[in-house]
């Protein structure tokens, strides 16, 4: 499998040594769940970097960013431009947070700022698509740090994961479209760092109940594997 990553954002510079960035982590969470062997080649869409053609990879995988999926910054908007025309061809298209933002906006469905504010830290979503995931599951507890969210489903899709904070947490569009809010490539540590840096905007109360739920451990590997086999699925 040949994967491109359009890498969405760059992360402080401190945490570059560790994390590498957004992609980076993505790529280590994939391998892990199963793509060892797969090739995946790296883009940063904000330095408006973008592989020749598209043609040549199975998949296309968007990842987060701290920046609003449906701006007028100039490099949003070319994103949007590719990816609907991407929208338009049989390569399998995936998304997280930003991403999932992004693609349900190009699809024409309603995206802004969540109603309730900012949902962060560890988050339980009730599963709605067991034959996606191949046995009988109930929900999957993922790690998010997201303001805006999608507000209706895209038409067409299938609503596949939901909460009383994000109802349109994960949907896919047949074969072609797979996408979810939340960050199966999030580690405790990196989303602590987030929490601390937003600690102002978050408000004491909302910032201890978030950084306590991160005692709980995630499933953003088992999500991972998700991921690589709706990529390796006909």
């Amino acid at each position: 499998m040949k994967i491109c990553i359009l890498d969405n954002d760059t992360i402080d510079e401190a945490l570059i040594p560790v994390y590498g960035s957004y992609g980076a982590m993505l790529e280590k969470v994939l391998r892990q769940a199963g793509a060892e062997g797969w090739t995946m080649e790296r883009f940063s869409t904000p330095h408006q970097h973008y592989p020749e053609s598209f043609d040549s990879y199975d998949a296309v995988i968007l990842t987060g960013s701290k920046a609003d999926s449906f701006s007028d910054d100039a490099w949003v908007v070319e994103l949007r431009r590719r990816v609907t025309e991407l929208l338009r061809t049989d390569t399998k298209l995936l998304g997280i947070c930003f991403g999932h933002q992004l693609i349900a906006y190009c699809l024409g469905a309603k995206v802004g700022r969540a109603p309730q504010g900012w949902v962060t830290g560890r988050n339980t979503y009730a599963w709605h698509g067991d034959d996606i995931v191949g046995d009988s599951r109930e929900q999957f507890a993922l790690l998010a740090s997201h303001q805006d969210q999608v507000l209706e489903l895209p038409e067409g899709a299938r609503l596949l994961a939901s909460s009383d904070r994000c109802p349109i947490a994960a949907y896919s569009r047949g074969n072609e479209v797979l996408c979810i809010q939340p960050h199966p490539e999030f580690v405790e540590d990196y989303s602590a760092y987030l929490l601390e840096k937003r600690k102002h905007l978050l408000g004491d109360a909302h910032f201890t109940e978030s950084m306590e739920s991160l005692e709980f451990g995630h499933e953003g590997s088992e999500f991972a594997k998700v991921m690589v086999r709706f990529i390796q699925q006909a």
